[in-house]
């Protein structure tokens, strides 16, 4: 056969066509039946509520009767309020402080608890058990704490800041808020953390000994780099916590005294439901739920972009 009788017979045969693997593939309708539902429902519950909410911030409803639109007043209002804006600035405050605490406090735990001693069972249940108290009725055990107790402990040291109750001392009753998230947080951050130093293969721990590595550098070269999504997700977690405290405050200090104790989540339901600021309070959850989710999006990029380093 000749050349130009080959190339001829191979123009007439048709080209095969590609087909893209997602054009031939067939989802199954039971997906969309357990989806399309569980969405609806999410929406109905949560997206429309919002909605909602968005809606009474531009009126001066108080949650009942007749509401007239007044655009962006609240709004003004809120930037305007020394009340609202010491709320935010305490609420990020021991939001930092508890984050920080909490990661510090629940990695070093968890590290030991992956170790080789006796009991590793038992201890990993014993710090989980805060995790299982309700908050409201934990905080009330750690009023009375704070309340008798601890002052007598304080008066029979000698320590003057510590004879008197934390929680009526405007400069330190931040104190007992932060301590009671911390401990009940800690418990959720160190199952996370235990999950994450459970992947990582022991083989690369030997080799490390092999080659003379000592402790702190095994665990900031080698298991800090590998649990990485693991902290971050603790990371988040921990911040959106923090920044939502609301328990802790009614059960310790109710705001006090002298409203140096409330936070944003805290000055939200004591105002909108039983101050009669319920627009008002309704523009302040609007405009912090757009900061938690500046604050959640700005600190994903960074966490992602250092485990990427």
């Amino acid at each position: 056969m000749s050349h130009a009788t080959a190339t001829k017979t191979a123009a007439k045969k048709p080209a095969k066509k590609k087909v893209s693997a997602f054009s031939t593939r067939k989802v199954d309708p039971a997906y969309y039946w357990m989806v399309v539902p569980a969405a609806i429902i999410f929406a109905f519950f949560l997206y429309l509520p919002f909605l909602d909410g968005v809606k009474y911030s531009f009126t001066n409803s108080q949650g009942y009767g007749d509401y007239k639109f007044i655009g962006l007043k609240n709004y003004i209002a809120l930037f305007q309020d020394n009340r609202v804006g010491h709320a935010y600035l305490f609420t990020f405050l021991i939001a930092i402080l508890i984050t920080v605490l909490i990661n510090v406090i629940a990695l070093f735990l968890s590290v030991l608890l992956n170790s080789k001693i006796a009991f590793k069972n038992g201890f990993r249940a014993i710090f989980f058990i805060p995790y299982t108290l309700s908050v409201l009725v934990i905080g009330y055990v750690f009023k009375y704490i704070f309340m008798n107790p601890l002052p007598e402990l304080g008066k029979a040291l000698g320590i003057k800041w510590l004879s008197t109750s934390l929680l009526t001392n405007e400069q330190l009753s931040w104190i007992p808020i932060v301590f009671l998230a911390v401990w009940q947080g800690i418990a959720y951050s160190v199952l996370i953390y235990l999950a994450g130093l459970q992947t990582i293969d022991d083989e690369i721990y030997e080799a490390a000994a092999i080659d003379g590595v000592n402790a702190w550098q095994k665990f900031w070269k080698i298991t800090f780099p590998l649990i990485g999504p693991f902290f971050t997700i603790n990371l988040v977690l921990s911040m959106k916590n923090a920044l939502g405290t609301f328990d802790q405050v009614v059960a310790l200090t109710e705001g006090g005294p002298n409203s140096s104790t409330e936070t944003v989540t805290y000055l939200i339901w004591k105002g909108g439901l039983t101050g009669g600021e319920y627009a008002y309070q309704t523009a302040n959850a609007v405009l912090f739920f757009i900061v938690l989710a500046i604050i959640a999006f700005v600190q994903l990029r960074i966490s992602r972009s250092q485990e990427q380093i």
